[in-house]
């Protein structure tokens, strides 16, 4: 089955073609399908926004799409930056600049103080255009300083014990991560979506 990612991401876009792979799932993405909507993410919550994009790329299509909202949570700024992590510091700042800016706001908070989650919804609109959401959520901690060379966004400083989201394998990450939590969730429960009349 072929199921339009929404989204121009290119790191999430890996995530989700090898996370839903052997599901026998094969994703394309926004661009694959010369795809330059330019869709405001103007909700209140990764649901919204996440079903924002799945609905809107439906309606231009009219082909089964999936689309996900995720962010980081701090505790310590009262779970900030959540919904606005990708336009944290503004939308066009690089992500080094922004985990920059991330730590800098932590730097007087103590190690038991930096606790954080990582936050994912995945909606799917089917071809008939009907709509299902997925929660996934990975606990950690915000480190001192960026490790490993992997991933992508926050994952340098996002840490699960001793390890960030960058220096873990694709395959620990995937087992752990919040996307890959919802996008098993999604493939769980996609035979039966596709079976309702």
């Amino acid at each position: 089955m072929e199921i339009i990612v929404a989204t121009k991401n290119k790191g999430k876009l890996r995530e989700f073609s090898r996370i839903l792979a052997p599901m026998d799932i094969q994703v394309v993405g926004m661009e694959d399908l010369d795809i330059h909507l330019d869709i405001e993410e103007n909700g209140e919550t990764f649901y919204d926004n996440a079903k924002i994009k799945a609905e809107a790329i439906h309606a231009l299509t009219g082909k089964a799409v999936v689309a996900d909202d995720s962010g980081l949570c701090v505790d310590a700024l009262g779970g900030r930056p959540g919904v606005y992590s990708a336009r944290y510091g503004g939308e066009d700042l690089p992500y080094p600049q922004k985990i920059a800016m991330l730590l800098e706001e932590l730097k007087d908070c103590p190690p038991e103080k930096r606790t954080a989650q990582f936050a994912c919804v995945i909606y799917f609109v089917d071809e008939k255009g009907r709509g299902y959401g997925f929660e996934g959520i990975c606990p950690g901690t915000i480190g001192y300083q960026c490790k490993g060379e992997r991933g992508f966004g926050y994952d340098p400083i996002f840490y699960v014990g001793e390890e960030s989201f960058s220096s873990l394998t694709d395959e620990q990450k995937d087992a752990c991560s919040h996307r890959g939590k919802a996008l098993r969730a999604f493939a769980q429960a996609l035979p039966e979506i596709l079976n309702r009349p």
